[in-house]
């Protein structure tokens, strides 16, 4: 940057090379002309220059605040404007470390632009301790009466579940606005109150289109998707955040074929819709339909986001297509994504993972800046698919090993790699280990991955016994694993045992009666074959004849 002898004692000059600057040294270069030019006690030009820092650094906030500190007496604009950009990008810590010392100086006092921040970034966190101190504060100080602050705190304690708190602060309100309508009312909603949200929502003077989001929101949280409909649809004008909200709900309803209708009536399709959509598919297991949305948004020449990329290599890892996860990940180094962002680099070790490049999710895996037990997960899955039972039992061991607590999700992954792999007692270790040193009560699907490791085995007895001890309600799937084990080991004494409880459970299911009578086949027990075939037909149950479903997600 060059900068003329005029430029360098013009604000205005100044300011709007402030607003070019991109990096630090950008920077640093305005503020030495600042310095140069005697303007670094104006007030009015280093309150621009903190909250354009810290707008494009917002994880160097050391800059800014050394600015702030070569400032003799900072006026409440000054102490404001760094007080915001810590509340939005630092620690609760160092935002209440900061207000703490604005308190303690002796020119200025916090007013009504001060707390809303403050109050915001407990809210973030739901601290509800720090929170009620700053209420305290703002009685003293005097400004519990302004609607900004009063909204804040309506918030603050809706997020924080005091949801009467909350009231007590709306009621006390001297004037009210459409956003601590709008707060109180969100925070009923979060509550899980319906019936007084829609009270207030209804008793409201006047409503703005964030209003109406938020009940429509809230709406879709609790599964009410015909009144979340109605509402959007008596809505005076709509936007983009409408729609999307709608969308997302429909997508977490189940009912793809609403969603994509409402998002064809959407004029400007932004990121987030588009993301909404795919998402949607995805979590229904249309990965096809995903891949096909992700190339009409290219289409339209909107650039894809990280959240959009993830979507995609979602749908990716559900399709196994190796040719797609190698385009994604050429994609994703040639556009400069950000690959060490946790959520970006765990979809890349799921989706290689799954495609069967294990080279290349290993190789992700160990630059992650911190594996967490999502990307520990998603790398013994893989594993696990492609037959790397050992190494996904060494995985694991290894996470324990670095102090990473698993869940009983994690748990069984593991336990269906040590099924797929034969690894017995790696299975059974695991089993007790989830038992015993991590308290973590055995879910149905546990004890379906026992049995069936078990029973593949042919420990046929000790998964009987183990079945028998549940004491969880009795699972459906870990008897259709025993009867499968019955069958291979051609046991016909437990095999009839096994299946006459599936009976009870599943009266209905062709496959139990099939494998019955495939167990009675086996063992030239002809008679006994046709009593289940007969017996299938007077229960109306009827086997559904095999075909094979073969999807393309190439164009024609």
């Amino acid at each position: 940057m060059r900068f003329s002898s005029e430029l360098e004692h013009s604000s205005s000059a100044i300011l709007s090379l402030l607003r070019g600057c991109k990096t630090i040294r950008d920077f640093n270069q305005v503020h030495t002309h600042i310095i140069r030019g005697g303007c670094d006690q104006d007030h009015f030009l280093i309150t621009h220059f903190i909250s354009i820092c810290a707008a494009v650094l917002p994880s160097n906030l050391s800059y800014p605040a050394a600015v702030f500190d070569c400032v003799t007496r900072p006026n409440i604009y000054l102490w404001n404007v760094l007080m915001k950009s810590y509340c939005q990008n630092s620690s609760l810590n160092e935002s209440f470390s900061f207000f703490k010392r604005m308190k303690r100086g002796l020119d200025v006092v916090p007013d009504k632009y001060t707390f809303p921040s403050v109050i915001k970034a407990c809210s973030n966190v739901s601290a509800l301790e720090e929170g009620r101190v700053l209420h305290g504060v703002t009685v003293r100080c005097g400004t519990d009466g302004d609607v900004f602050v009063g909204s804040s705190l309506i918030d603050f304690y809706g997020k924080c579940g005091q949801i009467g708190c909350a009231r007590k602060v709306f009621d006390g309100m001297p004037v009210r606005n459409e956003v601590s309508w709008t707060a109180m009312m969100v925070g009923y909603l979060s509550f899980g109150d319906m019936a007084a949200a829609k009270s207030l929502f209804d008793e409201m003077p006047k409503r703005n289109t964030a209003t109406w989001n938020a009940m429509i929101k809230g709406l879709v949280r609790l599964g009410n998707l015909n009144c979340a409909r109605n509402l959007f649809d008596e809505m005076p004008v709509r936007n983009e955040v409408s729609f999307t909200t709608l969308i997302d709900g429909y997508a977490k309803g189940g009912d793809m074929a609403a969603a994509r209708s409402l998002f064809d009536q959407l004029t400007h399709k932004d990121l987030f819709s588009w993301s909404a959509l795919m998402s949607g598919y995805v979590q229904n297991g249309k990965a096809c339909e995903a891949v096909k949305a992700f190339s009409e948004m290219q289409d339209s020449n909107l650039k894809p986001d990280e959240f959009i990329m993830v979507n995609l290599m979602s749908a990716c890892s559900q399709l196994g297509c190796s040719e797609l996860a190698k385009w994604i990940d050429s994609y994703m180094k040639n556009e400069s994504f950000d690959l060490r962002r946790a959520h970006v680099a765990a979809a890349l070790v799921d989706m290689n993972a799954k495609c069967g490049n294990m080279e290349r999710a290993a190789s992700l895996f160990e630059e992650m800046p911190k594996q967490d037990l999502i990307s520990y997960c998603s790398t013994i899955q893989g594993l696990c698919i492609h037959g790397f039972g050992s190494q996904a039992v060494h995985l694991f061991d290894r996470m324990i090993n670095e102090g990473i607590g698993p869940d009983d999700v994690a748990f069984t992954v593991i336990l269906s790699a040590c099924t797929h792999a034969g690894l017995v007692d790696d299975g059974c270790r695991f089993f007790e280990l989830m038992v015993n040193s991590y308290s973590i009560n055995p879910t149905p699907d546990h004890y379906a991955c026992m049995v069936n490791l078990l029973g593949k085995s042919g420990k046929l007895e000790s998964a009987y016994e183990l079945i028998r001890s549940m004491p969880v309600e009795s699972h459906a799937g870990a008897w259709g694993a025993l009867l499968e084990a019955c069958r291979v080991n051609c046991d016909v004494d437990l095999g009839e045992v096994v299946a006459s409880r599936l009976f009870e459970l599943e009266p209905h299911h062709a496959g139990n009666y099939v494998l019955l009578s495939n167990i009675y086949a086996e063992a030239d027990r002809w008679s006994n074959v046709f009593n289940v075939r007969d017996k299938m037909s007077k229960s109306g149950v009827r086997k559904v004849p095999g075909c094979t479903y073969v999807e393309s997600t190439m164009a024609a």
